[in-house]
């Protein structure tokens, strides 16, 4: 028994490599979204004239609504604040991506919209995990009650 406790200090438990685990996902899946809604802000004026409208709302708001899910769900992804909810509007617009205006691509061109579309289905299943503003309110809510 003894042994096993010294194990357990050594190589930490199985909690502390689940929660460790999603900060590294959080931080990954936001900081690479957050590259592409940059690289849309930095080019918006030649976006917004091109740029898909399968919603049928304007190329435009298309691209603005975007760049918010990208940008501001990213940040708020990376730092685990409403982490499940800021999961939903990248979620959905790679679904759009994916489904709607990659719809008669090949595969390969529509992998990376599913890719991130699975990724924010777990991230949205699994919560931010116990380094984030998420667990630090819900501890807080909780000591009130």
């Amino acid at each position: 028994m003894e042994t096993t406790n010294k194990i357990q200090k050594i190589i930490g438990n199985q909690e502390t490599f689940t929660n460790i685990g999603l900060l590294i996902f959080r931080l990954i899946i936001g900081i690479f979204m957050l590259t592409h809604g940059l690289q849309k802000i930095t080019n918006f004026e030649m976006l917004k004239a091109f740029f898909p409208d399968p919603l049928g709302i304007g190329a435009s708001t298309s691209l603005i609504l975007i760049i918010l899910a990208e940008v501001g769900c990213s940040l708020l992804i990376i730092f685990g604040i409403f982490t499940r909810l800021a999961a939903i509007p990248p979620m959905f617009g790679m679904a759009v991506a994916a489904f709607m205006v990659h719809a008669n691509d090949p595969f390969s061109v529509k992998e990376i919209a599913f890719l991130y579309l699975f990724l924010y289905v777990a991230l949205l299943f699994l919560g931010a995990g116990k380094y984030s503003v998420d667990y630090l309110l819900a501890k807080h809510l909780t000591k009130k009650k």
